[in-house]
This record gives structure tokens, C-alpha cells and sequence, in this order.
């Protein structure tokens, strides 16, 4: 049968696609040797654009595609950023930088992160990847699947991130890459004893020898990233019960401002072997190591919730008919807090693939890898005030009124940086009078830890037919078996001389903090750590009172096996060249938890192990048909089933249980919550349908629809367990309890269209061939209900609206970029107290970026030539980050301002 002929353009674009955008010179000669055109040399930012459309013109799914710029140099300073300006991806900021994303509106519970094709173990207590995980500069590509394939081992119902290393024998040739910039954040250090600027520099080897049949690529990166903060932070808004009327009201607020240093150390290395034309051997190890160190100083401040024990009520000034805009918190207490978080986490990946031709027809594959995560928080909480324990010490009227940017300003008489009237000590009866006095907490610290291990093996095969409808199949089993540990435990700190409060020894004090962004003035900062080593407090563990932090504790196992089968499409209908796949999954899983059953005795802690299984096998079928109409037009359509496993920390076997001796009529002796691990994944059927339009060298306009159609979805519901044989039951009493419990309910749609163009300014004249317009949007619609009856649910991550546009001059070495990335309204997790996790509202927000730089390659300057440099801005317009309570944007939670950070650097590559 005739074999499909690519035309020059798309050759040149697929031949530096799939050598991994680097081996410029080997694909020219490969597509010269075809036909005889000329071709000019792209560097930089179009490059990375010429190499995305390549990936994606050639990929049977619908994908989309990053490709770096040179070697150790991504178009953005993030993973997560670069991806969140890609179609139908929108990433969440945590703590200034993009942290994880949603696709097609669907979080991170929905995404599947891999490197190398293989899914990664994750730092968080579940399974959604945190990008500032892997350094940028250590990336070679990174491609977003959208539609389902039976060829990937990590189906997602959102889709599938599969970060790429560089490969160094397709790369062609000895380079050395050296990239250093400086960063500086314009907040200034906010806190004493803090920096402001900081730093990230790499270096990239890639080599070939034993003539061209043995590569390396080895990466090294550092970075020191400094980040500020300006955090007005509310408790909530009850009701204010004057007049008749019944108003919110600020309940009570946790302001503080945070300095933070990250420090991040990521390695690369791949070792490939191709001895001959038929064997390939390829080792890649990818290992970073993470800690950030942050400071925060504020004044916690107990509103309407605090009357009675705080403070004596608030008097309502002025109020708009919904909210009280202005008052006064009378004889207020507070507690002044200086309190440092220190995060450790180490992600270490390792692979070792082999292919082996045996002929023409048959290639065999076999893969094996271990992912393996650790993480450490450890949170210090340090109290201080006017005295020891609820009603004692001097109390100020505190005057506040909502017209802070992102909440309340207050107005104050005492002086909260006076270090003979802020002393050590519980300003309030916070202890749990059982372990510790109630008014003996003086601070606290959390604990936090991860393991997580993910090993697998693949073997695959691939037979190839000589002129068949059917171009070759796949056939292939996969084998993995996860283990997420998590130990939680907190400590309550009490000062040594309790009752005694100490006021703060001279050589701990620091310069006060200013907190004037809340009209709070100065307060008083000391070195918390300093004096937290130094002994002056005694530690009491919280699990042995707390049901909650007890049940924070948990092990969930995961043994999963994969059977699957494609089927590869090549050939013609008519004058229409038709390609694609249409494949297989059966996929069995074997998950088990050991947790334990948590129940209060005497206001103590008692724990019964617990342990549970479940197994149940799913089929995932996949289709993607991909309609060449033209040389440079095509028509895709995907049909696939997908699914996206259950949280880990709803699967464990945990049993938060509370016993009533005499209940009321009807009512179970025990309740309490309860994990599943019998849970079940998200599934969903996946519909998509895509028109792609290749209209230059760079440039493309596409657009697509797609439609979600989800089987089930995940809800706390009520669910009524026998506790025979887990606890030792009372007599008299029934074993049935009743229990909140995350269970698979009913499903429901997500569905939304996305338009995306790449414009060259050649394309209109060649006057105008440096510049060029990115843009993309996508509109996102869904309704999930628990039941047919019930209200519909908010998706976690989904944002109805995203868009993003890049504006960019590229010719004579100079290059200047602007990008800006909006997306709207969404329900996002952020953290929350004792280092838990919760779903908030996040105000829509947009993001701008810039860059200016000069490649002295240009120059005609011999001695400069590898060297450029670069300037760039992020977050230009210091757009802060927003969260808001029940649906009611006036109700501000999170007002986070990060200010900007400006970065200076040089690359240089020979």
C-alpha cells in the first residue's frame, strides 16, 4: 500500500521532536536526504515552540507538549508554570510558586504525574504531583495527555503529565551547559533574621563515546529561592445577634507575615548503550532534595468567637446588611506568635529500560524502576502575651474595619513589641487539663512525616505487518506495588517555670516585626528555634488526648497489575489518511490498609490495630482515530474509559470512634468516622474530539470539545459498620455504629471546549518574522450529585474559565517575552491547622510574567559566542492570592501577598 509522505516542513518538525529538539543538525540531514530544502537554524524560544508542534502532530492522542529552549533551560522558571500555560491546564499557587495543576477543570486527585513514561511517588498524603518537586532545568520535554491510551501505565480521568530526561545518543554531540541566575523578591526580608535575595545556577553534561554507541547526560541544579508574604488569615464569620438583626461578623483572625528559603538540590543522569542497531539500554536516575525553611511572626486575634473567654463581645459600629464592616473588640486578648516550619522531602526516580529488535517485525521491551519519596515537616508554634491562661493580663480595645486589601484593619493601644509586657507563656487556656494544664500550652509543634514507594516492572512487546490496515501491535503486562506510610504526631510545649511566663531572654531577642499591612504596628520577634533548642520547655505528646491526631496515622498498600493490548491504525480512506490505536486494559487491584480504631477512655487515647482489604478488576477500553485531511490539517477523535485511583488518605482502615453509653432512642452506641478501603476509583468515560490546523513553521490554531462522562464520584456519606472483632464491645451494647465514611456515589459530567493559535509575524510579513501571539482558552461546565436528588457538587480544581496569552520578539539574539495566565473562581486545598489540608474557594486571579534577553551568539563577538543572558520578572503585577468562605467573596479566608520576583542570569553552552 502507498505510505503516507510527509511534507519538508512537517518532517523537519517531527525529526527534532523525536530527538528530543536538540540534535538540529542530524534531523536537517535526515530530512535533506529526502528532499533537498533549505533549512535555517532556530534557537530558543521558537525552537521549544517548533518542538512542541512537532510532539503533537505526531502523537496519536490528544496531547500537548513543552519542549526546552537549549539544554538545562525550560521556557518558564517552573514545571508548573510552564504547564499552566498549555491548553485546558491551570496550576494553584502555594506559597508564591505554581505548585500543582488541574486539567480540563479536574485537580489533582485527577492527574497522574510520570517521568520517563513511569508514575511517580508524591510528597503530599496523596497522590497529586507537587512540580517544584523537579527542577525545570533537569527536563528535556514534557508532554500532557489528554485523551485515554492503553499504552499508558497511569490512566488518569483528567490526564497524564509525563515529564521527560533528555536522550543523550539522539542528541548527537559533546555540550556543556552552564546556567546561573541571582533572584531578588521587592517585600523586602520581612522578618529579622531573613534574606530577600537568593539564587539558582546548573550545570548539563551530555557526551558520546565508543563511536557514538555509548551516551551520557548528567545535570546538576541548585537553587536558593527566597519568598515573602503579607497573609491576612480570618477564623471565619458567625452570626452577631444585636438589634434584631443578625449580620456576620469576624470571628477571629490569624495575621502574620511569612519569610521562607527554599533550597532545592536536583541530580539527573542517563547512561544509554546501543551496541548495534538491534539492542538499546538505557539507566536514567532523577533525585532531588528539598527543604524550606519558614518564618512566621503574627498576632492571633480572637473575634466574636473569642467573647467570654477572650474578650467581652464586639460592639458593631457599622455593618452593610451582611457582614459588619466596622467595631470594636472590647477588652481583647491576644496571643503574639512566632512560629518556623521546616519541611525535608527527598524524591529519588530510577529506571533501567531495554529494547531488543529481534527483526523486522518483532521488538521486545522490558523496564524496570523504583520511585521512592520522604518528607518531614516539623512545625513550631511559640505563644506569647500580657499573661498566663483566658482572663489574665492587660487587654486592649481593638478597632477594626474591613477595608484591608484583603481583610480587616485594626487599631490598637498596647504596645506589642514591648518585650517586658509580651512575655513566654499561653496567653490562653488552651491545654487539654488531662496531659497538660489547661492553661499550660505555651506552643506546639506538628510532625508530620511520608514514605512513599512505588516499584514496577514492564514488558512489552511490538509486532509489526508488512502493508496491513493494522501497522503493528502492542502487547505487554505491568506490574507495580505501592507502599504510602504516614506518621502524624504533635507535642504540646509547656515552659519549664510553668505557671511562671518568662519574658524573652536578651540574646534571643530580634528586631520587631512590623505588621502595619493590618494596622497592628510592631510586635514583638524573638529566635524561636533559638529558644526552643536552648530547653526551656518540656514536651507532652497530643496523641495520647487527641482521637484526631491519633487517627492521623496510617500505612495504605497498593498491588497493581496491568494486561494490555493496541492495535496501531495506518492507512487510507480515500484521498484520508487515517492513524491512531485502539486498545486494552484489564487492570486488577490489590489494596489493603493497616490502620487502627481510635477510641477515648478517661480522656485518654486507646488504640485497637485494624486492618482491611479489597481487590476488584476494571477494563479500560481506548480508541484515538486521527483523520489526516491535508498534509497540515487533521481531525482527531478519543473514546476511552479512564479512572483515577481514590485518595490515599480516605482508603485507609482508620476508626475515629466515640461510645455512648445510653444514646437516645434510635441512636447507635458508637459513632464516629471511618475509612474505606474498599473504595473504589473515580471512572469515567472520556469523549473528545479535535480540529488542528498547521499553518507554518510555528504556528497552529486548534480546537477542541470534550465531554467527561463520570461513572461515580467520591462523598463523605453515613455508613453503618459492625465493629464485632475490631473492639471489644460493652455489654448490652449493639456493634453497629454509625460512622461518616468516604463512599463511591453517583457521578455526573464535566465537559468544556478549548481554542488555542500559535502566530509567527512571518506568516504576515517577514518584517515581522521575530514576533509572534500564543494564546489559548478553555471553558469548562460540569454538575456531580451525591444523588439524583441532591444540590450538585463543586469540583475540587475546576475553574469554568482559564485563559493565557504570550506576546514575544525573538531575531539578532535579543528576545523579549510577556505572558499572562488567568483562571477563574475554583475550590482548591490549601493548608490548614496543624498542618491538615482543606478545601477552600479561590478567587480568580491572573498572572503576569516577563523576560528580556540577548544571545551573544548573534554578536559576532568569537569570545562571547555560547553566552546569553536574561532578565525576568514573575508575578509583574504582584497579584495576590485570594481564598473565600461559603461561596461569599466579601467572607475573605487567605489574603496572600507574594510581591515580585525579579531574577538576573547567564547561560552559557559550548
Amino acid at each position: 500500500m502507498n505510505k503516507f509522505k510527509l511534507s519538508a516542513l512537517t518532517s523537519a518538525l517531527l525529526v527534532a521532536g523525536m530527538q528530543n529538539a536538540f540534535a538540529a543538525e542530524e534531523a536537517n540531514t535526515a530530512v535533506q536526504a529526502q528532499e533537498e530544502v533549505e533549512v535555517i537554524e532556530v534557537k530558543g524560544f521558537r525552537r521549544s515552540l517548533q518542538a512542541s508542534q512537532a510532539e503533537k502532530m505526531a502523537n496519536d492522542s490528544i496531547v500537548e507538549a513543552i519542549s526546552a529552549e537549549d539544554i538545562g533551560k525550560l521556557p518558564d522558571v517552573s514545571i508548573a508554570e510552564s504547564l499552566a500555560r498549555l491548553p485546558g491546564v491551570a496550576a494553584q499557587r502555594l506559597d508564591g510558586r505554581a505548585n500543582v495543576i488541574s486539567i480540563r477543570g479536574l485537580g489533582p486527585d485527577f492527574t497522574t504525574a510520570t517521568l520517563n513514561g513511569r508514575e511517580q511517588t508524591t510528597v503530599n498524603d496523596n497522590r497529586g504531583v507537587e512540580f517544584d518537586q523537579y527542577p525545570s532545568e533537569l527536563l528535556n520535554e514534557v508532554v500532557v495527555y489528554k485523551s485515554s491510551d492503553a499504552s499508558l501505565m497511569t490512566q488518569a480521568v483528567g490526564g497524564v503529565v509525563d515529564m521527560r530526561t533528555i536522550s543523550p545518543l539522539a542528541h548527537g554531540e559533546q555540550t556543556v551547559a552552564v546556567n546561573v541566575r541571582g533572584e531578588y523578591n521587592d517585600l523586602g526580608a520581612l522578618n529579622a533574621g531573613t534574606e530577600n535575595t537568593g539564587y539558582r545556577a546548573s550545570v548539563s553534561y551530555i557526551d558520546q563515546f565508543m563511536n557514538d554507541t555509548l551516551g551520557v547526560a548528567i545535570g546538576y541544579s541548585k537553587m536558593s529561592s527566597p519568598n515573602q508574604e503579607e497573609r491576612w488569615q480570618a477564623w471565619g464569620y458567625p452570626e452577631l445577634d444585636y438589634d434584631a438583626a443578625n449580620p456576620l461578623v469576624l470571628g477571629g483572625a490569624k495575621p502574620y507575615v511569612r519569610s521562607s528559603e527554599l533550597e532545592r538540590d536536583g541530580v539527573m543522569a542517563v547512561l544509554e548503550w546501543a551496541p548495534n542497531e538491534q539492542f538499546t539500554s538505557t539507566f536514567d536516575l532523577f533525585y532531588t532534595k528539598f527543604q524550606d525553611e519558614q518564618v512566621l511572626r503574627g498576632i492571633e486575634i480572637p473575634g466574636m468567637w473569642g467573647a467570654g473567654w477572650a474578650n467581652t463581645g464586639i460592639t458593631a459600629i457599622e455593618d452593610d446588611g451582611q457582614l459588619v464592616t466596622a467595631g470594636i473588640i472590647n477588652n481583647a486578648a491576644v496571643v503574639v506568635r512566632n512560629d518556623v516550619n521546616l519541611r525535608q522531602a527527598d524524591t529519588t526516580a530510577v529506571g533501567w529500560n531495554n529494547q531488543f529488535i529481534v527483526n523486522n517485525n518483532l521488538t521486545l521491551m522490558a523496564d524496570v524502576s523504583l520511585s521512592q519519596t520522604n518528607r518531614k515537616d516539623w512545625g513550631l508554634e511559640t505563644y506569647s502575651g500580657t499573661g498566663r491562661g483566658t482572663g489574665n493580663g492587660a487587654v486592649d480595645n481593638l478597632g477594626f474595619a474591613m477595608t484591608g486589601p484583603g481583610g480587616a484593619m485594626f487599631s490598637h493601644n498596647l504596645d506589642y513589641s514591648d518585650p517586658s509586657l509580651i512575655k513566654l507563656g499561653g496567653a490562653f487556656s488552651w491545654g487539654n487539663g488531662v496531659t497538660v494544664p489547661s492553661d499550660g500550652q505555651d506552643g506546639f509543634i506538628n510532625t508530620p512525616e511520608i514514605e512513599d514507594t512505588l516499584q514496577a516492572i514492564r514488558l512489552g512487546a511490538n509486532y509489526a505487518f508488512d502493508d496491513a490496515f493494522v501497522s503493528s501491535v502492542d502487547l505487554g503486562v505491568n506490574y507495580s506495588d505501592r507502599h504510602k506510610k504516614k506518621r502524624d504526631e504533635g507535642f504540646f510545649l509547656t515552659l519549664k517555670n510553668y505557671p511562671d511566663m518568662l519574658e524573652v531572654p536578651a540574646e534571643y531577642l530580634l528586631e520587631p516585626t512590623s505588621l502595619d499591612f493590618i494596622g497592628m504596628g510592631n510586635m514583638l520577634s524573638y529566635d524561636a528555634m533559638g529558644l526552643y533548642r536552648s530547653g526551656i520547655y518540656t514536651e507532652t505528646s497530643e496523641n495520647a488526648t487527641v482521637a484526631s491526631r491519633a487517627n492521623n496515622s496510617w500505612d495504605v498498600y497498593e498491588k497493581v497489575a496491568t494486561v494490555f493490548a493496541k492495535a496501531n491504525l495506518d492507512t487510507y480512506l480515500g484521498d484520508v489518511r487515517l492513524s491512531g490505536n485502539i486498545g486494552l486494559q484489564a487492570i486488577h487491584t490489590d489494596q489493603s490498609s493497616d490502620g487502627t480504631a481510635i477510641e477515648i477512655k478517661d480522656g485518654l487515647v486507646t488504640k485497637t490495630p485494624n486492618f482491611s482489604q479489597d481487590k476488584y478488576w476494571e477494563l479500560l477500553p481506548s480508541t484515538n482515530l486521527n483523520f489526516d485531511l491535508t498534509e497540515t490539517q487533521k481531525v482527531r477523535v478519543g473514546v476511552g474509559r479512564t479512572m483515577s485511583r481514590a485518595r490515599l488518605d480516605d482508603l485507609n482502615s482508620n476508626i475515629n470512634l466515640s461510645y455512648n453509653q445510653n444514646p437516645g432512642a434510635g441512636d447507635p452506641n458508637f459513632t464516629g468516622s471511618v475509612g474505606n478501603t474498599a473504595l473504589k476509583p473515580w471512572m469515567a468515560w472520556n469523549y473528545d474530539i479535535s480540529y488542528e490546523n498547521y499553518i507554518g513553521e510555528s504556528s497552529y490554531f486548534a480546537v477542541a470539545a470534550f465531554y467527561k462522562n463520570l461513572e461515580n464520584y467520591i462523598f463523605k456519606q453515613v455508613e453503618f459498620v459492625d465493629l464485632t472483632g475490631v473492639i471489644d464491645i460493652p455489654d448490652g451494647a449493639s456493634p453497629i455504629g454509625r460512622f461518616d465514611s468516604p463512599q463511591n456515589g453517583d457521578g455526573g459530567y464535566v465537559k468544556g471546549i478549548e481554542a488555542s493559535f500559535t502566530l509567527s509575524g512571518a506568516l504576515i510579513h517577514d518584517a515581522l518574522s521575530g514576533f509572534g501571539f500564543i494564546a489559548n482558552g478553555t471553558m469548562t461546565d460540569s454538575e456531580v450529585k451525591e444523588t439524583p436528588e441532591s444540590d450538585p457538587y463543586q469540583l475540587p480544581g475546576l475553574s469554568d474559565r482559564t485563559f493565557n496569552a504570550t506576546f514575544f520578539y525573538e531575531d539578532y539574539g535579543f528576545n523579549a517575552r510577556i505572558s499572562s495566565r488567568y483562571r477563574s473562581d475554583f475550590l482548591g486545598e490549601v493548608t490548614a491547622i496543624s498542618l491538615t489540608r482543606q478545601l477552600v474557594n479561590v478567587k480568580a486571579e491572573t498572572v503576569v510574567d516577563a523576560q528580556l534577553g540577548y544571545d551573544f551568539s548573534e554578536s559576532g563577538i568569537a569570545s562571547l559566542d555560547g553566552l546569553s543572558v536574561m532578565f525576568q520578572v514573575n508575578n509583574l503585577t504582584n497579584e495576590p492570592f485570594t481564598t473565600y468562605l461559603d461561596g461569599n467573596k466579601s467572607l475573605v479566608r487567605d489574603y496572600q501577598n507574594y510581591g515580585r520576583n525579579f531574577m538576573f542570569g547567564a547561560n552559557y553552552k559550548f
